[in-house]
């Protein structure tokens, strides 16, 4: 794993007044009573994306901020081209498979501890003619949320050289170090969940650096990393 990438809408409930992302072409209600199938526009192609019409875990749906995160990863492509990446809170997968789409990735996706968001996510790779990702499951809360990113960060071991804390820009572009845990903090969450995460991260020897955005690098400590 040389990047995980986080766009956390997930983990939270749902209501909390964000716009909802304009479709291209027409809904497909007919699918199955418990899903509805949506064509969503994605930068330089459209995607064919199965979703919940309801799922007890809110990994229903494709957020907005889905998108957005989507335009930075292109404008910043060099961030993650020839990286092995997993994505954490997949939902859908939308994402995970746009990247493998556009840059033939070597891409993992994960999200809860349920059969039913692995077999969609499974779906909607065969729809859009991506061979399926593979797919691990994990639990949703903060503490263990932090306690894998910690995990996944420091376990590493990258090349001699291929390291770089924190990240830094080269010619307008963002260089980001092996490894890096990036993320969209898009959706409209309230001051004290955002402090608990970003505060757990850092009590967990992690560094957080804003990217600009909304977007968020988090890396070892240097002194962390060198006492792993």
């Amino acid at each position: 794993m040389d990047i995980a990438l986080f766009s956390p809408s997930s983990l939270f409930s749902e209501g909390d007044g964000e716009e909802d992302h304009v479709c291209a072409g027409e809904e497909n209600t007919d699918v199955e009573d418990t899903h509805v199938e949506r064509r969503h526009q994605f930068p330089g192609m459209d995607l064919i994306i199965r979703e919940f019409s309801f799922h007890q875990l809110n990994a229903n749906l494709l957020w907005p901020g889905t998108f957005a995160f989507a335009e930075w990863l292109v404008q910043h492509k060099s961030c993650i081209e020839g990286r092995r990446i997993i994505e954490l809170g997949s939902g859908t997968g939308a994402l995970a498979i746009f990247l493998q789409k556009s840059f033939h990735l070597d891409v993992t996706t994960s999200d809860y501890d349920d059969i039913e968001i692995e077999e969609n996510i499974a779906h909607n790779c065969r729809v859009n003619k991506v061979p399926v990702i593979p797919h691990v499951r994990h639990v949703k809360q903060y503490a263990n949320l932090i306690q894998t990113i910690s995990f996944l960060l420091k376990c590493y071991k990258p090349s001699k050289g291929t390291s770089s804390y924190p990240p830094k820009e080269n010619n307008g572009d963002v260089v980001l170090p092996k490894p890096a845990f990036l993320m969209s903090w898009r959706r409209r969450i309230g001051k004290e969940d955002e402090s608990l995460f970003f505060n757990g991260c850092e009590g967990a020897g992690l560094e957080v650096q804003h990217l600009g955005s909304r977007v968020y690098c988090i890396t070892p400590r240097e002194n962390e990393k060198s006492e792993t």
